[in-house]
């Protein structure tokens, strides 16, 4: 008896070792990399979530730890683990030399990939899938595709708050992206187009569904479908209130309010929204969410 239970703290701590090295070279290669972002992205409004989203990472690492430890019961995945490490690394190479944040921050990925399927095989990222994709959520943007998706946005942003405050009977006209109301114009900004916004909002919305753990796959569905269109009448309402903030109050109080209270007024208002919509459905599929998760 005391020989069987002297082998699995001997195990436990050989698996814990074994980690070390890892760790140390994650952190040479990575480090500089989130100082860089610390003192450059994640200082502006548009990046401000990718701290949160570093920390939800490793918390929700530390929770499923114990798949990094212990017997490894399963074959690991020797010659795919290499290949994707390597091209993980040739990632961070050509991101790291050339100032590419999206490679450089990306290929942490498919280094965590490999080294989870060289190390413990296909079952630790079974566990672990949940964050390893939430790192998406870290890679800033890449400016071609906000080129190319803000002024859409802009566009249908600026129609659609013109058409609410025309029914609601302001005074309000519209030429391109300025709105014009009383006194007032507007001009709907990059930082109104809510790309950002819808991206980070994704985020919140995919841990959402994470940590409820439904088992219905309707419910699911219908959820993650609703992230963006949420995001973007969200974002609508902001703009909505700021154009009405500057009609009443001023010029003054409008640019004071976008910078103060915009971005949380979004974040509530999305949240208000999603929390109402997953009410309903749970209301009005409690029979096929119980069908489901059997």
């Amino acid at each position: 008896m005391t020989a069987i239970a002297n082998k699995t703290p001997l195990r436990s701590s050989s698996a814990n070792l074994q980690w070390w090295p890892i760790l140390f070279g994650l952190a040479a290669m990575y480090l500089p990399t989130y100082y860089h972002l610390a003192t450059t992205a994640w200082q502006s409004e548009n990046q401000a979530h990718g701290p949160l989203i570093l920390a939800v990472v490793l918390y929700l690492i530390w929770q499923k730890r114990d798949c990094l430890v212990g017997e490894i019961r399963c074959r690991v995945n020797s010659i795919s683990g290499w290949l994707l490490l390597l091209f993980g690394l040739l990632l961070y190479v050509l991101g790291r030399s050339q100032g590419v944040m999206v490679l450089d921050i990306g290929s942490q990925i498919p280094v965590l990939v490999a080294i989870l399927l060289i190390t413990r095989g296909i079952p630790a990222i079974r566990v672990l899938w949940f964050p390893l994709f939430f790192l998406v959520f870290m890679i800033p943007l890449p400016g071609m595709l906000v080129d190319v998706v803000t002024g859409p946005l802009k566009q249908q942003i600026s129609e659609l708050v013109e058409m609410v405050l025309y029914w609601a009977g302001y005074p309000i006209a519209r030429s391109g992206v300025t709105l014009t109301i009383g006194q007032y114009q507007l001009l709907v900004a990059d930082a109104c187009s809510g790309l950002h916004s819808m991206f980070s909002l994704s985020a919140l919305g995919l841990l959402y569904l994470y940590m409820m753990q439904y088992r219905s796959w309707s419910r699911n569905a219908l959820l993650i479908a609703s992230i963006l269109p949420i995001a973007f009448i969200a974002n609508t309402v902001r703009v909505v209130i700021l154009v009405l903030v500057t009609y009443y109050l001023g010029d003054e109080a409008g640019q004071g309010f976008i910078h103060g209270f915009a971005g949380i007024l979004l974040f509530m208002v999305s949240l208000l929204f999603l929390f109402t919509l997953d009410a309903i459905l749970g209301w009005v599929l409690p029979k096929s969410a119980k069908a489901e998760s059997r």
